[in-house]
């Protein structure tokens, strides 16, 4: 059978390498992906439109000689990353049902660029509103660990897929933690970038003022590294950019990244309650840090989180009044409570009615915020959090009752004190799966880096990943 028969133990630069070697063809990598979404998915739900046949056809093609030739990968079905010509895009809402965008964005023109092929795109929640992957329209996604829990959101159908071995990595995106929520509910490695990192374009030069990132989850770090070299760099017209690299990332992979200064917390912000599991996944972590030759120190980032709060909210609703008014523009249909969830609906409405003066003066609020936690980071080279207050929650966690829509909403602040400070900072961050609680269910641990700074996670994960290795972590999948 050779190595395809064991394609899911292989990262993307795995995969690439054989390519290469010529020991296997990209139509084969194709195939073996192709057969494991159609054993699985049924149960899993992760790809909700799939692209085999193009996917074929395009292994049949001359592909780019970039570092992931004949690679199959999967796009999440939300955002600017997400935009594939000729293929629909529903963003998980029936109100984008048939909705089908005429151009690829400069993402996806830099993915293929690097000679991997899209075989389908996966799951989300509508519109990328809540932190699961249970849509009314495109049904719930599952987590290949345990069916009954949260994949997490929003990139949760890139996340299960990627641990159920469809693909080594996926498209995933973060206004709030939509790449590192996953990739600890499903056990990935997943780097939210600096702010501005890769482009949005050419539909958007910032979503939401700057909170939304867009990169992926992936099963080592060197592929993250990889694939960010691949993708990273301004598009042609966009406000602003990050601040480019000293060298690629994937050499960032492997260094030694000398003795850090590593804060640590167990403790959330607005007083929100943490798991025990959780919080033994940062003990555990820091000690492995100190072990490392790195100082390690408990220290807790204190901020008013009850204006921090407030003040997203300002801007997540308002961001989604944009989003929907912007899809009644494309699709020239008007917007209806019946083709959207009754939550988003309620955000949407709340959103109507923020006024331009309560948008920027939350936006200054957050800048001003930033500014408190970069001082932060003048002392700490990386702060150790955990990545959620608590491990995959069951699916139906975020319902909510018809007498209150936003209780979902409500709920996911409980479940993601960590991650939004990063989308409003603009400031790298990463979920690294260190850590399985004793049913057996993956628990990222949360580090967050300087603005611009990658190259220092890169080198601390790539260190972790070589003293705790991740790569022989499979969840049993169902036989029936």
């Amino acid at each position: 059978m050779g190595p395809i028969s064991e394609f899911e133990r292989f990262d993307a630069t795995g995969l690439a390498d054989l390519v290469r070697k010529g020991e296997v063809q990209p139509l084969e990598l194709i195939e073996a992906a192709i057969e494991r979404i159609e054993r699985w998915n049924p149960r899993l739900n992760a790809v909700v439109t799939p692209l085999f046949e193009q996917a074929r056809a395009a292994a049949k093609e001359p592909l780019p000689e970039g570092p992931f030739r004949g690679v199959p990968f999967l796009l999440k079905d939300l955002g600017a990353g997400g935009t594939l010509g000729g293929v629909r895009m529903t963003m998980g809402t029936a109100f984008m049902s048939r909705f089908v965008p005429d151009h690829d964005s400069e993402l996806v023109k830099r993915l293929k660029r690097s000679g991997l092929i899209i075989l389908g795109k996966t799951n989300t929640p509508e519109l990328g509103i809540l932190p699961t992957t249970e849509p009314r329209f495109l049904g719930a996604c599952r987590n290949p660990w345990d069916l009954n829990r949260t994949t997490g959101g929003s990139s949760g159908g890139s996340a299960a897929a990627v641990a159920a071995g469809f693909a080594p990595m996926a498209h995933a995106n973060d206004g709030g933690g939509s790449i590192r929520i996953p990739a600890s509910c499903c056990g990935l490695f997943g780097l939210k970038p600096t702010r501005a990192r890769t482009p949005l374009g050419p539909d958007y030069g910032d979503l939401f003022s700057g909170l939304i990132a867009d990169h992926a989850v992936t099963r080592s770090v060197r592929d993250s590294a990889s694939l960010l070299d691949a993708t990273s760099g301004p598009d042609v017209g966009d406000p602003y950019w990050a601040p480019p690299p000293e060298r690629p990332f994937l050499q960032e992979v492997g260094q030694s990244p000398g003795k850090l200064r590593v804060a640590f917390t167990t403790k959330a912000v607005g007083d929100i309650s943490v798991h025990p599991d959780c919080i033994k996944a940062v003990q555990e972590v820091a000690r492995l840090c100190a072990s490392l030759g790195h100082e390690v120190e408990e220290a807790f980032l204190d901020l008013p989180w009850e204006m921090i709060s407030q003040s997203f909210t300002v801007l997540w609703s308002a961001g989604c009044a944009f989003v929907i008014d912007g899809l009644s523009f494309v699709t020239g249909k008007a917007p209806n409570p019946g083709e959207f969830e009754p939550l988003t609906w309620a955000l949407y409405s709340m959103g109507k009615k923020q006024e331009a003066s309560a948008y920027l003066l939350s936006l200054a609020l957050l800048q001003r915020f930033s500014r408190e936690v970069a001082r932060f980071f003048l002392r700490y080279d990386t702060l150790l959090t955990p990545t959620l207050s608590e491990p995959p929650l069951p699916l139906g966690s975020f319902d909510s009752p018809p007498d209150n829509p936003l209780h979902g909403l409500r709920m996911a602040e409980k479940f993601v004190p960590f991650t939004p400070i990063c989308n409003i900072t603009g400031q790298p961050a990463m979920s690294v799966p260190l850590y399985w609680n004793a049913e057996g269910l993956p628990i990222g641990v949360h580090f967050v880096g300087r603005f611009g700074d990658e190259a220092t996670l890169f080198r601390l994960a790539s260190q972790l990943e070589e003293a705790c290795p991740w790569d022989k972590r499979f969840p049993l999948l169902p036989t029936k």
